[in-house]
Parts: structure tokens; C-alpha cells; sequence
């Protein structure tokens, strides 16, 4: 059974860090992509980063530059570390996979699985 679990989130000024994990088991990491989507109220869900399961990101441009994704499949944990976030930045932070070797940042909102969600508030 795949099993999602983030952590991570909080509240940081305009400028600074977080990273973000996700505890992932329950599925082979071998085969399957994973990533990170965010949502606000009343917004459909946006697609932050991808990474294969070989371990090729994709990035949203919205945070290209500034976001980094990662993931270990022996600890079994994805990972993103966010830099210089922004008010912007603001929103529940989702981690999602699915069973395919390759993605692209735009499919992560339709992955099969995600977690609860970990808030990260961003202040100006």
C-alpha cells in the first residue's frame, strides 16, 4: 500500500528556506516518478516539481532556479528544498507519485498517489 507523508512546512520571512520531505513507502521506487504540487484555496492544483525514477527533475517555471527536488530510494524519502521563497510561495504543499519511469512537472497534479500535505507560509 502506497503510503505518502510530508513534513517540513512552516512559516519563513521573504527571502528565506525551507525543505521540505516526504516519506514514501509501500511501492517500488525503481518505477515509479514522484513529485510535488501546491494548491491555495480556491485554485486548482500547481505543479511544482518532477522527478523520474531515475532521477531527472523538472521544474515548474515558477521555481526554476530557486527549488530543488531529490529523492533517495534507499531511505526512501523525496526531498525539496526551497530557496529565496517568495509570498507567492504560499500554499499546501502535496507529495504525489505514480507508477511511470519519466514526468514531466505538468503531470504531477494527476499523479495516482499524494500525501495529507504540509503548509508553507511565505511573509513579506
Amino acid at each position: 500500500q502506497v503510503q505518502l507523508a510530508e513534513s517540513g512546512g512552516g512559516s519563513v520571512q521573504s527571502g528565506g528556506s525551507l525543505r521540505l520531505s516526504c516519506a514514501a513507502t509501500g511501492f517500488d521506487h525503481s518505477s515509479y516518478s514522484m513529485g510535488w504540487f501546491r494548491q491555495t484555496p480556491g485554485k486548482a492544483r500547481e505543479g511544482v516539481a518532477c522527478i523520474s525514477s531515475g532521477g531527472t527533475p523538472s521544474y515548474a517555471d515558477s521555481v526554476k532556479g530557486r527549488f530543488t527536488i531529490s529523492r533517495d530510494n534507499i531511505k526512501d524519502t523525496l526531498y525539496l528544498q526551497m530557496n529565496s521563497l517568495k509570498p507567492d510561495d504560499t500554499a499546501v504543499y502535496y507529495c504525489a507519485t505514480m507508477r511511470i519511469r519519466s514526468c514531466r512537472v505538468h503531470m504531477v497534479s494527476d499523479f495516482t498517489y499524494s500525501g495529507q500535505g504540509t503548509q508553507v507560509t511565505v511573509s513579506s
